[in-house]
């Protein structure tokens, strides 16, 4: 990668992967305010979900070409820490995006969901869904990857909490020990994750009636699973994300309740608060009582209850994203 002109900012922009939507939609809304604001953004992402080593390799690439400012979505925030923290000692503006680092002083800034609110809020809802419909829960809870990223974390932990269950410490999945949780399985976020995932789970336990599902891909995965077997009318599914593809899935009765989130809003703050870094060196500033800047989260689903305000599938096909 070549040296940036002196009179050219450049930002740079590094994702999990470029496969899926949820990056492909950050990355094309960064590229679109970069060109608004006359910068210069260079997009670059680990070849699949989990490869820090690309990212490591990304962000060092990216500070000896002089970039002002990286955004970035790590795949592990601790193999990172380093690598930020060496940018940062470099004069780079480092801003974490969608995933947080286990320690927020880590970066300059985070813009993305309060995963643990968008968690809940699915949660919520699917604990007054299920106490209308069943006589007792059994949960599944199809999560990201077995390194406790903070990311999924944060939602399977708001998932359980606002279901009522006893989280017991909120930094750790899986140590809760509530007879309701008959399963857990970890899918890499993907629909083949999440499928493989839910046939497993299907053998060991033909009985579930609620799966929780790290994403919409995991959600679209599971769903698969459950019609292969004849379960799909038998069971709910929630999750997290809100694209285009997944509000379809709400709107089909597939996913039944969705926590959006709002990619293209952290790309594009992303990118201003580089802008505005390089011209007045100010820094960006959380949301009151958080230790982030909250990009927002709303629920989606074609069952409304009071216990959690929504939005409809129609409704939000004016917000979604990919």
């Amino acid at each position: 990668m070549s040296p940036a002109p002196e009179d050219r900012l450049v930002v740079g922009l590094v994702t999990k992967t470029d496969a899926n939507p949820f990056f492909v939609t950050m990355r094309d809304a960064a590229l679109s305010r970069a060109d608004e604001l006359g910068v210069e953004l260079r997009a670059m992402a680990g070849r699949y979900d989990g490869d820090w080593e690309t990212q490591v390799e990304a962000v060092e690439s990216l500070v000896a070409a002089g970039a002002a400012g990286i955004l970035i979505t790590p795949s592990d925030p601790a193999a990172l820490a380093d690598t930020v923290r060496e940018a940062r000692e470099a004069g780079v503006l480092v801003i974490a995006l969608d995933t947080p680092f286990d320690a927020p002083d880590t970066v300059d800034a985070t813009f993305a969901t309060d995963n643990f609110r968008a968690g809940e809020l699915i949660g919520r809802w699917a604990r007054a869904r299920t106490d209308a419909l069943v006589p007792e829960a059994r949960i599944v809870t199809l999560d990201g990857s077995e390194a406790q990223i903070t990311v999924d974390v944060s939602r399977n932990q708001g998932f359980l909490s606002g279901f009522g269950i006893d989280i017991a410490d909120p930094t750790t999945m899986w140590d809760e020990d509530d007879p309701r949780i008959v399963g857990r399985a970890v899918t890499m976020g993907t629909a083949a994750g999440g499928q493989a995932a839910m046939e497993d789970l299907i053998r060991q336990n033909p009985e579930i009636n609620v799966v929780y599902t790290v994403n919409e891909p995991a959600a679209a995965g599971a769903y698969s699973a459950l019609e292969d077997a004849g379960k799909e009318n038998d069971v709910l599914i929630v999750s997290v994300d809100g694209s285009c593809e997944g509000v379809g899935r709400v709107a089909a009765g597939e996913i039944d309740a969705t926590s959006m989130q709002y990619p293209h809003k952290m790309a594009a703050l992303g990118v201003d608060a580089v802008v505005e870094y390089s011209k007045a060196g100010r820094k960006p500033q959380n949301t009151p009582g958080l230790g982030f800047h909250d990009t927002g989260v709303t629920l989606v689903t074609q069952h409304p209850t009071p216990a959690v305000p929504s939005i409809t599938a129609e409704q939000a096909l004016n917000e979604c994203w990919a």
